[in-house]
């Protein structure tokens, strides 16, 4: 059952401030802390491998809560130390040869245009994007197109841009990718605990997922699903390591025969973390969530349109919990000095984080609000009320 005020008893200093910031790193709940607390407390005095065999079900409970939140089975999901990483791990499955091309979006993360662009340079790979809408979310007709000119090795796309509130429309992609045969690669790592993400819907064969954000687990945690369909291909992270394969000769070795083939074998007290915030979602429910989440999104959005000299940058027809704006003739400088002093935490994005989308807009900067389930309606009208205050200051 979602229960506000237990939520906010549940989330130690939230009461002294207003946390906008769950796109960058949330506040998890108290007893993510308690948990890996008693754990390294048992590593302290007994050390970490007999900790890791003594606590081997605390650990497997991150494997079924997980999957429960994203509709899989459990041998579907591998531990990661982030997003990026459960995202390299699975590009780096991909056989690319020169001339193979990846067919992707403008509105992609900045470390997964990289790792493309690095691909590029030492494979000779190429990189399609996609046409958007009017309203700016990828265009189906044209990705369609593409895919049918390109015949693309990969389609990689970001559920939630970083930079905006779009929410791409991935389920459409899918569609597309199983009519076409195509692997699917989808970060949703800012989706996974915001809004209700179902891996059989969507028909991704990779999926990766940070915990720091909207699902409030620990820093350097993190999740990356595989599907059946990759796992059956044989797809394996190029630098496999002991956690994912036997080694059953000397020039030779046996992958797993599950996602555990992309997880690195050295895995600590993270994953105690991440399993116990999963499971406070999966308590709640992720469609509890999403709901109250796009009640705080919408009023604050409502609320900062109506503010004078206020841009909003966000497009597309579905919007999500990131707002992002910035302020006519106020420097990033000013706005940040006094959302400081008002104690209003946020996350900064400059056009080196999203150089397509931000030259498209003009922009250099933005302020980016991303409240979370945990968040009150009066603080939405409070930060909006101390957003006009910057406005109206000569």
């Amino acid at each position: 059952m979602f229960n506000l005020e237990q939520i906010r008893k549940d989330t130690l200093h939230c009461e002294d401030k207003i946390f906008l910031s769950s796109a960058g790193c949330s506040l998890p709940p108290k007893s993510m802390f308690e948990k890996m607390h008693a754990y390294n407390k048992l590593e302290e005095e007994f050390g970490g491998y007999p900790i890791e065999a003594l606590k081997s079900e605390d650990r497997n409970r991150f494997y079924k809560e997980a999957a429960r939140l994203i509709n899989c089975r459990p041998d579907n999901i591998s531990f990661q130390y982030s997003a990026t990483e459960g995202f390299s791990r699975a590009l780096s499955a991909i056989p690319f040869c020169p001339g193979d091309v990846i067919l992707t979006t403008d509105d992609d993360y900045i470390s997964n245009f990289i790792a493309f662009i690095s691909l590029k340079k030492r494979f000779g790979i190429e990189i399609i994007r996609t046409e958007n809408t009017e309203f700016g979310e990828l265009d189906i007709l044209d990705f369609e197109q593409k895919i049918i000119a390109y015949k693309p090795k990969l389609v990689a796309i970001t559920q939630v841009p970083t930079n905006s509130g779009l929410v791409q429309p991935v389920t459409e992609v899918g569609k597309l990718c199983k009519k076409y045969d195509i692997l699917y690669l989808l970060d949703a790592c800012q989706a996974v605990g915001q809004m209700v993400v179902d891996v059989q819907e969507i028909a991704c064969d990779f999926l990766n997922a940070t915990g720091r954000k909207f699902l409030r687990g620990p820093r350097t945690s993190g999740f990356l699903y595989v599907s059946d369909k990759a796992l059956n291909l044989g797809l394996e992270p190029l630098f496999i390591d002991r956690r994912g394969a036997d080694w059953v000769e000397a020039e030779n070795y046996v992958s797993i025969n599950s996602a555990l083939r992309f997880e690195p074998k050295e895995v600590g007290v993270e994953i105690i973390g991440l399993a116990e915030s999963l499971a406070y979602t999966n308590r709640i429910g992720i469609d509890n969530i999403e709901e109250y989440n796009k009640t705080l999104g919408e009023r604050l959005r409502s609320n900062l349109s109506q503010i004078n000299d206020l841009v909003l940058l966000d497009r597309g027809l579905v919007q999500s919990n990131i707002i992002t704006f910035y302020i006519k003739n106020k420097t990033l400088e000013q706005v940040e000095a006094h959302l400081k002093a008002n104690k209003v935490y946020y996350s900064p994005s400059l056009k080196s984080y999203a150089i397509i989308d931000f030259t498209k807009k003009g922009v250099d900067w933005a302020i980016r609000f991303s409240p979370n389930y945990f968040n009150t309606i009066e603080e939405m009208d409070a930060v909006s009320e101390i957003v006009n205050q910057l406005v109206l200051m000569s």
